[in-house]
């Protein structure tokens, strides 16, 4: 029987040998290292992100506040031991009700940019991989809908129905799919001419999984960049929209709204209605804005770097 020995390099016991999982993990970790040492504006967004996700989901189980029952004898405190940041006109704590609000402008951020990247995705993929008159016709679509301010048919929608969350992202995210589309094509009619997707054809693929196993993979840069910059867009588009009185209706917490309400009392000196609500929708856009831009210079050097 033979001996199987391993060959290990000068200076390195047998036992110290690492197998080869340890040392693809300790590469992803010096990446996850280098990235955050070089974009610090990028690893506070990030932060700042998780931070706002915490105090949004995990908050409410440690904070109970009453956000549905109003309650009367509790209106326009001030921030207290009791109430850290007051009672709004109707006796909701507002500190409860930045929590409660925080948890549906998440959920409304990524879920609608989640669809507008799906639409935007597949959209901007077929069209610049198909090309010619399709590409053409497609394209005027997207051009067409750029005409068309977001905000405006939102407005047009909400003055129709009160749309409820789920409308909401359905809404959001077929006005917000058209950035993503553009992009997508030009990374599409780039890489519909590299060797692999070339290969890929002459081997019988057809154009279906060509997109989906060759094209959509090597555009995804591009695609993750956006999708944090619609994320933050769809935030501030809900937050526009519930300051306007056409967000979800009451009891529903909503920054926009909370900040709508304390801007009627702005002259009876009850601050906290509105600046911590402002605040928030502030620190949230930039946040994922910071984070995004983080992202795209990554991916930019890489590109240029491999």
């Amino acid at each position: 029987m033979q001996e199987v020995t391993a060959v290990l390099a000068p200076g390195v016991d047998k036992g110290s040998a690492r197998p080869p999982g340890a040392a693809l993990a300790g590469g992803r970790a010096q990446v996850v290292w280098r990235w955050c040492a070089d974009h610090k504006l990028g690893l506070a967004g990030l932060v700042t992100i998780v931070l706002l996700t915490l105090f949004s989901f995990v908050g409410p189980v440690l904070y109970h506040t009453d956000q549905v029952n109003t309650n009367l004898a509790a209106v326009n405190l001030p921030p207290s031991m009791r109430h850290p940041l007051g009672t709004d006109d109707v006796g909701y704590d507002i500190l409860g009700r930045l929590m409660e609000g925080g948890q549906s402008s998440l959920e409304v951020g990524f879920a609608a940019a989640l669809l507008a990247s799906c639409i935007g995705t597949l959209w901007g993929a077929v069209s610049g991989y198909v090309g010619g008159w399709v590409d053409a016709l497609m394209m005027r679509v997207v051009d067409s809908a750029f005409a068309i301010p977001p905000l405006l048919l939102l407005l047009l929608v909400g003055t129709i129905f009160t749309p409820s969350v789920v409308e909401l992202i359905i809404v959001l995210g077929l006005v917000s799919w058209l950035i993503t589309a553009r992009l997508v094509r030009g990374d599409s009619l780039s890489l519909r001419t590299r060797e692999y997707v070339q290969a890929a054809r002459a081997a019988g693929a057809r154009s279906p999984r060509v997109v989906v196993r060759h094209v959509i993979p090597n555009a995804l840069g591009t695609i993750v960049v956006q999708s944090t910059f619609e994320v933050a867009n769809a935030i501030l588009l809900l937050a526009s929209l519930s300051f306007l009185g056409l967000g979800p209706a009451p009891p529903a917490a909503n920054w926009g709204a909370m900040l709508s309400n304390g801007l009627n009392y702005i002259y009876a000196g009850y601050w906290w209605q509105i600046y911590p609500a402002g605040l928030a929708i502030v620190i949230t856009v930039l946040a994922f804005n910071v984070l995004a831009e983080s992202v795209r210079d990554s991916f930019a050097t890489r590109l240029i770097h491999p």
